[in-house]
């Protein structure tokens, strides 16, 4: 049996960057405070944490004064912005530059359709960390939607402007796509007038490439294991791909996570994980595998 780590997955450079960040920092001090989960894999936060980094929540923040805080690659609303100064915060502001371009195309649009009684509408998930740093740049007037019910809440009488969350499925997007098209159609079929769809892809590309990658991947093992962290957005999109190519594909934290029983028909186990998955995580899944069974790397 052969087990092979995927060489495209792993760390995305918003990711890569903010670890970097906060560990150049953690080098000069004992202790960094971080808005939120700097990743969306709590074995990785827990090394951290080992390091001096601490999590911490908006509620925390306002009791928080003269001190550094670190802000993750998912971006901030501007309300955090306004706490930093009001409490005299040195803000390490290590938000994803794909990220922080978004939110000032979210801005800009926010602005021009407001004159015209638009809609700005956000396909992601709900309560993400980069989904309310973007709602933060319209006042938090845009529509979130994540799945078909959630359309119901748009209003096809008027304009509708769509973004994506950064690391949602390219096609799930196109598919939500395709559905506000169809009920814009249905309203325009009843002889009013309605303005069409202004839809943007801002799926960032490092990720959406990543799904053509792992499809490849996928299909050249016999078992797949997806090392992802269950709060990742990211990781359920890619995981799903891992499955619709490969249904002996298995979603894990970690390597206590593991079956045996997964691999005892395989000869070919491919190892991968999200764009917030360390490699150091993958390489112990792989090891403890090699640990059970004959394997070569």
């Amino acid at each position: 049996m052969n087990v092979t780590i995927d060489k495209n997955s792993g760390y995305c450079f918003g990711v890569e960057f903010a670890i970097q960040m906060a560990e150049d920092e953690l080098e000069e001090v004992s202790e960094l405070y971080c808005l939120g989960d700097i990743v969306h894999n709590s074995m990785e936060v827990q090394r951290l944490y080992n390091k001096g980094l601490r999590i911490i929540d908006r509620e925390q923040l306002e009791q928080l004064h003269d001190c550094k805080v670190l802000i993750r690659a998912h971006g901030e609303p501007p309300e955090t912005y306004q706490t930093a100064l009001r409490n005299n915060l040195e803000l390490i502001d290590a938000s994803c530059p794909v990220v922080l371009k978004l939110q000032n195309r979210v801005k800009h649009a926010y602005d021009s359709v407001k004159a015209h009684n638009g809609q700005i509408v956000l396909y992601g998930q709900q309560g993400h960390a980069e989904v309310i740093g973007l709602a933060g740049q319209t006042g938090n007037e845009a529509i979130v939607i994540t799945t078909e019910e959630d359309l119901d809440q748009l209003d096809y009488t008027r304009p509708i402007t769509l973004f994506s969350q950064t690391t949602k499925s390219t096609k799930g997007f196109y598919r939500m796509k395709e559905l506000i098209e169809e009920r814009v159609a249905a309203v325009k079929a009843t002889g009013l007038e309605v303005v069409d769809l202004d839809a943007n892809d801002s799926i960032c590309r490092q990720v959406s490439n990543r799904e053509p990658q792992l499809d490849k991947f996928a299909q050249h093992h016999d078992v797949v294991v997806f090392v992802s962290g269950k709060k990742s957005s990211n990781g359920k999109a890619l995981y799903a791909v891992c499955q619709r190519v490969n249904p002996q594909s298995y979603f894990v934290e970690n390597a206590e996570e593991l079956d045996m029983d997964w691999f005892k028909d395989a000869a070919s186990v491919g190892i991968c994980g999200a764009t917030s998955t360390p490699m150091w995580l993958m390489q112990q899944v792989a090891d403890a595998i090699q640990a059970q069974h004959p394997v070569t790397a």
